[in-house]
């Protein structure tokens, strides 16, 4: 008989990301969801403040920030609640694998459905709310960087409620006031473009945001799920 042996560290947590993704493309409402709220509130907002461009532009930049900050807050719940529904987030606690790479997998796959679709399309939305040409590539390059923070950030409260029924409002209760140095810098990444100012330092800002994201987020969301299943 030839014994099976486990997947390494890194291809076990490659496929668990190929697994997320496949399940996201397989729930399309899912994916959608947050880009149908993007694009709601945004054509909303017209209706809500005028429609004169000049002042359309002006509110542009943490308009946009903000649906994206309620978009991911949308979405963060369900990362691993249908995992912990079926039993397979048990499961993964109890793998020879590192919890820490197997966490990272789970929210970069919920990065790229939701963070990443939305710094793709972020320049449409900026059409609708006249924002110049000129501030689309720092509006994307931030909420690129941005949600990746946004996301795991959003994994420690999906982590500590996950075990919750309804841990959707106390998720954004937990989560939100570390959602606000993303929101400032990366409106104020926007604002720097609109004024012609260099946007490198706020760019630099996110992308370090999002360094220490990644090395500290997922040790705090491997506690976090070790606390809510044991509960």
């Amino acid at each position: 008989m030839t014994e099976t042996t486990a997947p390494g560290a890194v291809s076990f947590c490659l496929r668990l990301l190929r697994r997320q993704l496949t399940l996201a493309i397989r729930r399309p409402v899912a994916v959608g969801n947050p880009l149908l709220f993007f694009a709601m509130v945004v054509a909303l907002f017209p209706l809500g403040i005028g429609p004169a461009p000049e002042t359309l532009a002006g509110f542009a930049p943490g308009i946009l920030w903000i649906v994206a900050l309620l978009s991911n807050l949308l979405s963060a719940d369900g990362i691993f609640r249908s995992d912990f529904d079926d039993g397979s987030l048990e499961q993964l606690l109890l793998a020879p694998q590192p919890l820490y790479l197997s966490v990272l997998a789970y929210v970069a796959a919920h990065w790229l459905v939701t963070g990443v679709l939305l710094a793709l399309v972020s320049p449409l939305f900026a059409a609708m709310l006249d924002l110049p040409v000129v501030a689309w590539p720092s509006l994307a390059a931030g909420l690129f960087l941005g949600s990746g923070v946004m996301s795991l950030v959003g994994g420690i409260g999906a982590a500590l409620t996950v075990g919750l029924r309804r841990g959707g409002m106390l998720i954004s209760l937990l989560i939100l006031p570390f959602y606000m140095p993303v929101l400032i810098f990366g409106t104020a990444t926007v604002q720097a473009a609109l004024d012609g100012a260099p946007v490198q330092p706020f760019l630099a800002l996110l992308g370090s945001m999002l360094c220490l994201s990644i090395a500290l987020a997922p040790l705090a969301i491997s506690a976090g799920l070790r606390i809510s299943v044991d509960a």
